[in-house]
């Protein structure tokens, strides 16, 4: 369907990736993986048609239809959410007033024999055809179903889309290029600014759809659950399989052990022929032997083994000072805005050394409950820290509220204090902010780089209670899997904010859900949480 040919991306004499090609086939779902900066986003840019290539070519049929979220879009204002959601049909539109016009200029001419008549009749048919396959009775219900699904209210239909953050508004751009039904859809991090309920929605819809989809995402199970086949952006290359990404790893891992044996086999030959050239090269007996060694090298193919991208950050969090027995203890806590409640009554005790996770559908009061244990809003009710409880926060817009205009040294030098200033240079080493990476300016450094020094600035003071609210949105999965272990080995007490399932999985062992105005407390790790929410929308369902 989508022929990719020879594609090559330089920038200022850095080649991105090289000589890439591969097809998109009608029902793919692909998982486009990397770490950072391998090229995923600029590979989607140019099968969208916003960026150009170096080199090579990407073919479209004309009949086929690409739609693209980027990771950062911005809804125009002047209508409501669902007028805005609508727009999806306005093609439609624009379609039938084509046919239209095309069928008064076949009613008023009389060339009826020539070619260029015959190919405006195949044109009007072609159009009118995929036209009136558009079921348009039901558009409404259509989008209806996808706000809903992407987590809007049916209050939220009429409200004007200005009202809503820029992780909302990206909401509705999704819900809009899925009901335009494109054949290929391209999705760069869609789940960033989705809840767990949210993104289980957007699962079914592709699963179910028969678009062909081609998705960045740092959610591990998300893209396990949505794609059979899995291209890795790697060292400018690419590897193409047709598994499941978890899949792919451990093929990718056979492929090398046979590799690496291949090729030490291979070089245990060569070594043994150069000796025997070297022993023998003088002797009368030996000569056609010698002779045919020669050639055998000279024509040896040496097998290749895949290069192995070594580079990776080391995350260790400090021994913790030793804080009481309760870091928070929550008495009937409340919080309003404007005259609406977002919960009330919360009350709950988390221990020392929990690990615990605050889970809900975004808007339901995550996020303000970790303001109001930092104490950045007012509130009612109680909430009590413990004693010697040092706070070390992650919030959702720290990334954004780095000076962009110092360098990354400067970032840290500039609050570093103590013995650690000694150390400045080797903790951006471990960070993967070595030699010239660290004197880039903020401005320049990507989100997931961005997240890294934010967590540098975490160690910089030993600390008790870490409160992370969203961390992972901008991590590849490998930073995001040492992120994990290095939060499973912290001595000290988590809160963690967070949508991602898989990075929840193993980490934490009780869930405080956010809903309806209530706080409520699951003693239980994040799969058992998510399959008693299955089980009793089920019942309700009944």
């Amino acid at each position: 369907m989508v022929s990719v040919d020879g594609l090559t991306v330089e920038f200022g004499g850095t080649t991105l990736f090289k000589d890439v090609s591969f097809v998109i086939n009608p029902k793919d779902r692909i998982a486009l993986m990397g770490k950072n900066g391998a090229g995923k986003s600029t590979l989607l840019k140019i099968l969208a048609g916003v960026q150009g290539a170096t080199r090579g070519s990407v073919s479209v049929p004309k009949d086929c239809t690409i739609c693209y979220l980027p990771q950062h879009m911005m809804t125009e204002d002047g209508r409501t959410v669902f007028e805005e959601a609508s727009q999806a049909f306005s093609h439609l539109s624009e379609m039938e007033s084509e046919i239209n016009a095309l069928n008064n200029e076949l009613a008023t001419r009389t060339d009826y024999e020539s070619d260029e008549y015959m190919a405006l009749i195949e044109k009007v048919a072609t159009m009118s055809e995929k036209f009136y396959s558009i079921d348009m009775t039901h558009f409404e219900e259509d989008v209806e179903k996808a706000l809903l699904g992407l987590g809007f209210e049916r209050s939220d239909f009429n409200r004007p889309t200005s009202d809503f953050s820029s992780g909302w508004r990206m909401r509705i751009e999704l819900s809009k290029l899925l009901l335009r039904k494109p054949d290929v859809l391209l999705l760069d991090e869609p789940t960033n600014h989705l809840d767990i309920e949210s993104i289980g929605w957007l699962e079914n819809f592709i699963i179910n759809s028969p678009m062909a989809v081609v998705v960045i995402s740092h959610d591990r199970r998300f893209i396990d659950n949505i794609t059979t086949r899995t291209i890795e952006v790697t060292l400018g290359r690419i590897y193409d399989y047709k598994a499941t990404y978890s899949h792919y790893l451990e093929l990718r891992k056979e492929r090398r052990q046979q590799q690496q044996k291949q090729y030490d086999d291979q070089q245990k030959q060569i070594a043994e022929a150069r000796e025997f050239i070297e022993r023998f090269k003088g002797t009368y007996s030996k000569t056609f032997q010698v002779q045919s060694k020669v050639k055998w090298l000279e024509k040896l193919e040496i097998v290749e083994v895949d290069e192995e991208d070594t580079s990776a950050l080391r995350l260790k969090f400090p021994p913790c000072p030793r804080s009481g027995n309760y870091p928070v203890i929550a008495d009937g806590v409340g919080k309003s805005y404007d005259g609406e409640t977002v919960f009330s009554n919360a009350s709950f005790t988390i221990e020392r050394g929990d690990k615990v996770a605050f889970a809900g559908r975004n808007g339901e009061g995550k996020s303000t409950m970790v303001k109001a244990i930092m104490k950045e809003i007012t509130h009612h009710g109680n909430l009590t820290l413990g004693h010697n409880v040092k706070i070390g926060y992650f919030a959702q817009n720290s990334a954004s509220l780095l000076d962009e205009n110092l360098t990354v040294f400067q970032t840290i030098d500039d609050i570093a204090v103590g013995d650690v200033r000694l150390k400045i240079r080797d903790l951006l080493g471990a960070f993967m902010f070595g030699g010239e990476e660290n004197q880039k300016k903020v401005k320049v450094l990507s989100g997931g780089e961005r997240v890294r020094l934010c967590m540098i600035k975490l160690l910089l003071e030993p600390i008790n209670l870490l409160i992370l609210d969203e961390p992972t949105n901008h991590l590849d999965l490998k930073t995001k899997d040492i992120l994990k272990q290095a939060l499973r080995d912290f001595d000290g007490t988590l809160i963690v904010v967070s949508h991602d399932r898989d990075f929840l999985d193993g980490l934490v062992s009780k869930v405080y859900e956010f809903g309806g105005g209530r706080v409520r407390e699951h003693l239980c790790g994040i799969n058992e949480f998510l399959e008693k929410k299955k089980a009793e929308q089920q019942e309700n369902l009944a």
